[in-house]
């Protein structure tokens, strides 16, 4: 007989209180996906998946150990909980962690409200197919573009439950569609490659492959001709393909764990400015039919819409119970797990403040600068917030784009950075990560 996730999980924590566990979680993730990649007018790669993942977390005292699993067989969970017993009670003791209280624990959610899951017919492999040969010979169709490396399409499910002995129990749906394409310009040593693809919950929200393909393969061609800019300082304008990533180092400094082992910059900047003081950064694990969406988080603890940042002061830690607890704080219900692992803080889906200019006109105001459309590569001091990344994109002279440059480094310090943004008014709202492109005066750049 086909079990649920939610028989399953609950099945495990029986087990653990058999085998002695004094409290218990457990997580069942059951999902599928198929995909497929095509080169060359052909199919070259197709793929399909089923599975379901187990895990179970154990609590003697203040001892905890974790098992996981992919085999769901009675027998199986049984010894999985006398393993995790065993393991518990040789397992050190940590001051910090166990479950919630009781009242601390989601109580009443509106799983509808979010639309995570896209009701409509899964999409045959034959359907996936087209879509990514149509975005093959969209890009193909683009002067200059002398091949494209890869082109998929892909459709996903997955079902989560969480269950507790302090009487949480509760799951979601989710459902994912996504078109690539990563189109090549040039010949030889002349050779340039960029992307364009989307990822939506529901199949008719997402781009067409025709406008994917375009679009990668115009951006491959804008490639060509790339050359190392001027060494020095200068103003860059971070494209809103990539300015997340900014946004993305603020969070990983405001992540309570990171403030908890003292390895982050930002440690001593609560109550602090460290965006201007018209920015706000707010989390909202609400959004209908995003990613990032959800009613609660890994340890069933109610999520809710929060000012992480608001108008420039640094409000608060991103916190999971554990890392609470350490800073003698309250969890802000942003605990994150996989099966094999104890939750750790992570953030849901976010909106910095925009502007009121355009992406063009930061780039006319900029006068003489980068723009940067991509990264690689990282350097990041977590504890002086000292930034250095490889970056490419266009150069510009007196407002305008000039030539495409690669091979150079863009260097600063995110304390000082950050507090210097100007934003446009060009981000995609349909994403987990709403942030537009960004301006910061005065940066490092080295490349001549």
């Amino acid at each position: 007989m086909t079990r649920t996730p939610e028989e399953i999980s609950q099945q495990l924590l029986d087990a653990a209180r058999t085998a002695g566990a004094e409290a218990a979680d457990a997580i069942v993730i059951d999902g599928s996906s198929v995909s497929v990649e095509v080169r060359c007018g052909v199919l070259e790669h197709a793929e399909r998946s089923e599975g379901t993942d187990l895990g179970l977390r154990v609590f003697l005292g203040k001892r905890q150990a974790i098992v996981s699993s992919s085999d769901k067989r009675p027998e199986t969970l049984k010894v999985m909980a006398e393993r995790a017993v065993a393991m518990a009670s040789e397992a050190p003791e940590d001051p910090f962690t166990g479950l919630a209280e009781r009242d601390q624990i989601a109580q009443d959610w509106n799983i509808q409200a979010l639309e995570l899951f896209d009701p409509t017919p899964e999409p045959s492999a034959e359907a996936l197919m087209q879509d990514a040969l149509r975005a093959e010979a969209a890009a193909l169709a683009v002067s200059g573009v002398s091949q494209v490396s890869d082109a998929a399409a892909s459709y996903g499910t997955h079902r989560v439950h969480l269950a507790m002995t302090n009487g949480f129990s509760g799951g979601y749906k989710r459902s994912s569609r996504s078109t690539s394409c990563v189109a090549i310009s040039g010949e030889g040593t002349g050779m340039e490659r960029d992307y364009d693809g989307d990822s939506r919950t529901f199949q008719s929200d997402l781009r067409s492959p025709d406008e994917i393909g375009r679009i990668a393969g115009e951006r491959a061609v804008e490639q060509v001709g790339a050359q190392k800019p001027a060494t020095g300082s200068f103003p860059v304008l971070f494209d809103e393909r990539i300015s997340s990533s900014l946004i993305g180092h603020l969070l990983a400094a405001s992540n309570g764990a990171a403030v908890a082992r003292g390895a982050s910059w930002l440690a001593d900047s609560l109550g602090q400015q460290v965006l201007p003081e018209h920015l706000s950064l707010i989390e909202d694990p609400h959004r209908p039919r995003i990613s990032g969406s959800r009613p609660f988080d890994a340890e069933g603890l109610p999520t809710r819409r929060r000012a992480i940042v608001e108008n420039g002061i640094l409000t608060g830690w991103t916190l999971d119970l554990s890392s609470a607890r350490k800073l003698d704080m309250a969890s802000t219900g942003n605990a994150t797990r996989g099966v094999s692992g104890p939750p750790s803080p992570s953030n849901w889906n976010l909106s910095l403040t925009q502007g009121d200019q355009s992406r063009a006109d930061l780039l006319r105001d900029m006068g003489t600068g980068l723009l940067v459309t991509s990264m690689i590569g990282s350097t990041i001091n977590p504890n002086t917030g000292d930034y250095s990344r490889g970056a490419s994109g266009f150069w510009v002279e007196n407002g305008e784009i000039t030539y495409p440059v690669n091979e150079c480094t863009i260097a600063g310090n995110l304390r000082d950075m950050l507090k210097r943004i100007l934003p446009a008014n060009d981000a995609r709202p349909y994403l987990s990560r709403v942030v537009p492109s960004l301006l910061i005066e005065g940066m490092t750049l080295a490349g001549n």
